[in-house]
């Protein structure tokens, strides 16, 4: 399921072959990977666990059954996935209520995209609840359409969100833009077909076929994914 909020149009007026642009959220857009691991190491140790920090690169960018599941196997804590859901969920949004920073270079690179009428998606594998909290903050008149984790049978790494948003936005996949800080991101971008710029946030990311790494998202403009487009098949 989606949610649809100020169609931004269904093409760029220039004709550029770039179709839309999707973006992922925590990490991409907004600095929150950490509150994550924060969130999630704080909880276990209400629950008497401590976390091992080489764990945050297994957990990172996925969906929240497979890091809650992963983080329950790997303590023997005694909690289910679905109770420890709700802990997170409430911790992160406790968070976020107290600061929500966004990424250098997001709020520049989102007016870019609505000033052009470039389509753009909120593609995460947060859940509804979350995002719609971020976007009081990022602002929902820049997407067109909004994809959360716990709305798709299949969430990062398939390909399934970045395939609904793709069609939700009447675009073809290998014509979209996906921008992404993990290499769960990266891997359902690429396995939907997109082009997939990689501006890594907890664990390095390297560069491939169809995947462009950069420092910042300083580093991206609509210029910089127009040329993406042009580039190898």
């Amino acid at each position: 399921m989606t949610t649809t909020v100020s169609a931004l149009g269904t093409r760029p007026a220039d004709g550029s072959a770039l179709q839309a642009v999707l973006l992922d959220m925590d990490g991409t857009l907004v600095d929150t990977e950490g509150f994550w691991w924060d969130v999630e190491v704080e909880t276990f140790a209400g629950l008497g666990h401590a976390l091992d920090e080489s764990w945050r690169h297994v957990v990172v960018g996925g969906p929240m059954s497979r890091s809650a599941g992963f983080l329950i196997e790997a303590t023997g804590a005694d909690i289910t996935v679905a109770e420890l859901t709700v802990l997170l969920n409430q911790g992160f949004e406790d968070r976020i209520d107290r600061a929500l920073p966004l990424m250098p270079g997001a709020s520049r690179l989102l007016a870019e995209l609505a000033a052009h009428e470039v389509p753009t998606a909120l593609v995460s594998a947060s859940h509804r609840r979350i995002i719609d909290r971020v976007l009081g903050t990022l602002g929902s008149e820049y997407f067109a359409l909004t994809v959360a984790g716990d709305e798709v049978a299949r969430t990062k790494p398939h390909p399934d969100p970045y395939l609904l948003a793709a069609a939700g936005l009447g675009a073809e996949p290998s014509r979209c833009a996906v921008v992404e800080d993990t290499a769960t991101g990266v891997a359902a971008a690429e396995a939907a077909g997109c082009r997939v710029v990689a501006v890594p946030s907890v664990a390095p990311i390297a560069a491939g076929h169809r995947r462009t790494v950069v420092d910042s998202l300083e580093q991206v403009d609509l210029a910089f994914l127009r040329g993406l487009m042009t580039e190898m098949p």
